[in-house]
């Protein structure tokens, strides 16, 4: 008993250093998105500095996981859910890489005014956010309802997606001499749309954790 009370608690720590590094992440995310509105450069150069605690809190996570399946020989659930950790651990530092991505966009595109409102853009950002909180909130609970409602929002950042694209698309036509900012911020939609696959990567990772069979959420 007192052995399994020491297991429960390590896999608590091991839940605390995952959401430590989610919120790294989404902290990172909305930082690169303040920067980029706020034309902020020195903003931007911090956020691709700070980029390598990210890696630090997933190799940190790594490392505590592969301690516990060697120190406790988990089966069953408890072995998929200290090697989902790993895996999530791994797609949340994704995240983090993004949000580096898009502050050297907004570093490229510097000082020049934005050629258009970026409404779509940020509303992707904050659907992207409430979806990488849902789904560290579906892995602490096991809780598949959850896990499916980011797959459902990942469907309407896929939609911005498209709109932005095709808006700047047709801003180019007419602004071509705003192709090289058009450009970062098609770059800059993309990282959030894949920011946004990788968190129903977790997803499909907690319907893998309770069921023990694998799904794509991504389609």
């Amino acid at each position: 008993m007192v052995v399994r009370e020491r297991f429960e608690e390590d896999l608590r720590e091991l839940q605390n250093k995952m959401l430590e590094l989610g919120n790294f992440s989404a902290e990172a995310l909305t930082k690169s998105l303040d920067s980029l509105e706020n034309k902020d450069i020195e903003a931007a150069l911090e956020i691709i500095e700070d980029d390598t605690k990210a890696d630090i809190l997933e190799e940190d996570i790594n490392d505590f996981a592969i301690l516990l399946i060697a120190k406790q020989q988990p089966v069953a659930v408890d072995l998929r859910r200290i090697i989902v950790a790993i895996k999530i651990a791994n797609d949340i530092e994704r995240i983090a890489d993004f949000a580096v991505n898009i502050a050297k966009s907004t570093i490229r595109i510097g000082a020049e005014p934005l050629v258009k409102p970026i409404e779509h853009i940020r509303e992707m950002h904050r659907l992207t956010l409430e979806m990488l909180t849902l789904s560290l909130e579906a892995f602490n609970d096991e809780d598949l309802s959850k896990a499916k409602k980011v797959a459902e929002m990942d469907d309407q950042v896929d939609e911005l997606y498209g709109q932005t694209i095709q808006d700047l698309l047709q801003l180019n036509q007419s602004n071509p001499a705003h192709l090289p900012q058009i450009t970062q911020l098609s770059f800059i939609s993309r990282y959030l749309e894949r920011a946004a696959d990788h968190v129903t990567n977790i997803a499909e990772h907690i319907f893998y954790l309770v069921k023990g069979k694998r799904y794509d959420l991504n389609n």
